[in-house]
C-alpha cells in the first residue's frame, strides 16, 4: 500500500515528514501550508487521531485517500462532502508551442496575488504558504497574475502537480499548458514521475491533461471533514 494509492500519507511519512503534524495513524500539513491530511489505514482509531489535528469548527481535506473511509466518519468529525478524483501520471516530457510569455518562480512576495487567484478560480485547497511545498510558476500580464501552478506532494519516485489555474480574463491563451509543460520537465529533471489529481466531473481539465499526455492511473476518493463542536456532535 501507500505510494500513489495513498499519496498524502506516503509524502507525510517520507520526503515531507518534516512538515507532518500528527502520529502513526493520521498526519496533516501545517494549516498555513495546506489543509490536507491523510490516514494510514481505514480505521476508526485513525479518524479519532485525525480529529485531534483539526481545530473545532475547521475543516480538512483528504485527497486520494483510502477507499470507503467516508463511511467511518463519526463525531467529532462530520462529513462535508466526498468526490471522486482521477489520478493521472505523465510518462514523457510535454512539448508546447512557444507563446512569447515569461514564466516567473513565485515566492513570498507573490503570496497575496496567488491567494487572490486561487480564491477566484478554486483549484483546490490553497493557503498562504502552499508555494513552499515545491516550485510554483506564474505568468503575469501587465502586472496581473494571469496563471499559476506548482508542486505539492513529494513522495518517493513522484512529485505532484497542483493548483493549475488561469484568471478568467486570460483563458484560451495556452498559459496552463505552458506551466504544466515546464513543471513536468522540471520533475523529470529530478528523475521523478509527475502526477496530478482532477475531479472526475471536470471534463475540461481531464481533456486538457489527456491531450498533454497524462494517463489515468486510478480513481480514488476525496473526502472533506469538519471538526464539530461538542454540542453539535451530541445533537447529531
Amino acid at each position: 500500500m501507500y505510494g500513489l494509492d495513498n499519496p498524502a500519507w506516503s509524502a507525510l511519512s517520507s520526503l515531507q515528514t518534516h512538515l507532518a503534524v500528527g502520529g502513526e495513524l493520521a498526519r496533516r500539513y501545517p494549516n498555513h501550508v495546506t489543509p490536507i491530511a491523510a490516514v494510514s489505514r481505514r480505521d476508526i482509531s485513525a479518524l479519532d487521531e485525525l480529529a485531534t489535528l483539526v481545530a473545532e469548527g475547521d475543516w480538512i481535506s483528504l485527497p486520494a485517500t483510502v477507499d470507503d473511509l467516508a463511511s467511518l466518519v463519526q463525531p467529532p468529525l462530520k462529513l462535508q462532502f466526498t468526490k471522486d478524483l482521477v489520478q493521472m501520471v505523465c510518462s514523457q516530457r510535454i512539448s508546447v508551442p512557444a507563446r512569447g510569455v515569461e514564466l516567473h518562480v513565485l515566492s513570498e512576495s507573490d503570496s497575496a496575488d496567488m491567494m487572490a487567484l486561487a480564491d477566484l478560480t478554486h483549484p483546490g485547497p490553497f493557503r498562504s504558504h502552499t508555494f513552499t511545498l515545491g516550485t510554483f510558476l506564474g505568468i503575469r500580464v501587465d502586472g496581473t497574475l494571469a496563471a499559476m501552478g506548482g508542486q505539492r506532494m513529494h513522495l518517493p519516485g513522484h512529485r505532484e502537480i497542483s493548483a493549475i489555474c488561469t484568471h478568467p480574463d486570460f483563458r484560451g491563451q495556452g498559459y496552463a499548458r505552458t506551466i504544466v509543460a515546464r513543471l513536468v520537465g522540471a520533475i523529470f529533471d529530478e528523475g521523478l514521475t509527475p502526477f496530478l489529481h482532477v475531479e472526475a466531473q471536470n471534463a475540461a481539465a481531464l481533456a486538457l491533461y489527456r491531450d498533454l499526455g497524462f494517463i489515468e492511473r486510478a480513481r480514488l476518493p476525496l473526502i472533506v471533514v469538519e471538526r464539530t463542536g461538542l454540542n453539535e456532535s451530541v445533537r447529531s
